[in-house]
């Protein structure tokens, strides 16, 4: 196991930003370099104790991903190796953990496919009976599989603030009507397939999200990280009962864990005990031998 990243230390090239968990920097006009730290957010505040490992892990289930899903969209990977935009010295730090990828402009919405009632959806199913105001049937327990996929689209914060989610009819005032369309049916389509292929694996996706990005022409690109235990609810499909929130190979662990400690969700965020850490590295790490073993 290698020493965990909190923050990467590229100096060959600028620092564009400091996302929640990733680090990305300018190689040239068309290029950026994506380093996946090893940061956890939950709650969209980033926890000051780093997950060992964990870089690697999303980076691989990423690149899995895009690979599998590209004739469906294409994505953000331009195949340059990573080792090669950056000094000798700074290899080490991008070694398995960063992507080159094209230059893009992202979409101002995350594009969030709900495919079972649990979360956020769930508690305001028992108030309502919808899910982001989409009306659903009586009498659907938690965890119940939805009659069909949701897109239900939210806002991007600020680090630090609270996504909030919006209507269809709000995402397309943000992307226009013709592209809204495209981002949810691509979703959609995304999903079904991730979905399919990941229960042939004995893991259940219970909901994800996608980021989009266009090129100077307006081609949609699927971009930033694909069906990740951090964009994604996966769950281990021999444990799972309607009825109940089922365990899960993401970081609902450590989002439970907050919960527990009565802490109000707002920065700081708690250390995390060395236990919690490890289990939850643990769990990323299972989902991607489950996933990507042959």
């Amino acid at each position: 196991m290698t020493t965990p990243m909190y923050q990467s230390g590229i100096k060959s090239l600028p620092l564009l930003n400091c996302g929640k968990v990733r680090d990305i920097y300018a190689v040239d006009d068309q290029h950026l370099l994506i380093v996946t730290t090893d940061r956890l957010s939950a709650f969209d505040v980033v926890l000051p104790t780093p997950i060992p490992g964990k870089g690697e892990v999303l980076t691989a289930i990423s690149n899995f991903w895009f690979d599998r899903l590209k004739d469906i969209i294409p994505n953000q990977l331009t195949g340059i190796a990573p080792e090669s935009v950056v000094a000798e010295n700074e290899r080490e730090q991008v070694s398995g953990r960063a992507i080159v990828v094209k230059k893009l402009k992202p979409l101002p919405i995350e594009a969030i496919v709900r495919g079972y009632l649990v979360g956020s959806g769930w508690k305001e199913y028992q108030k309502s009976r919808s899910v982001c105001r989409i009306p659903l049937p009586e009498g659907l327990r938690e965890a119940d599989k939805l009659p069909q996929p949701l897109f239900t689209p939210s806002t991007k914060a600020e680090m630090g603030a609270h996504d909030e989610n919006i209507s269809y009819e709000q995402a397309e005032q943000l992307l226009g009507k013709g592209l809204a369309a495209q981002v949810r049916d691509t979703c959609i389509a995304l999903y079904k397939e991730a979905a399919s292929f990941a229960a042939t694996k004995g893991i259940i996706i219970a909901d994800t999200k996608f980021e989009f990005g266009q090129d100077a022409h307006g081609k949609l690109y699927l971009i930033d990280e694909a069906l990740t235990p951090d964009s994604s609810r996966f769950w281990p499909a021999d444990q799972y009962r309607p009825g109940s929130n089922p365990p899960s190979f993401d970081k609902q662990y450590v989002r439970d864990w907050l919960e527990s400690t009565g802490w109000n969700k707002q920065a700081p965020g708690p250390e995390l005990p060395p236990e919690v850490a490890a289990k939850t590295g643990e769990k990323y790490r299972q989902a991607l031998k489950r996933l990507t073993e042959v």
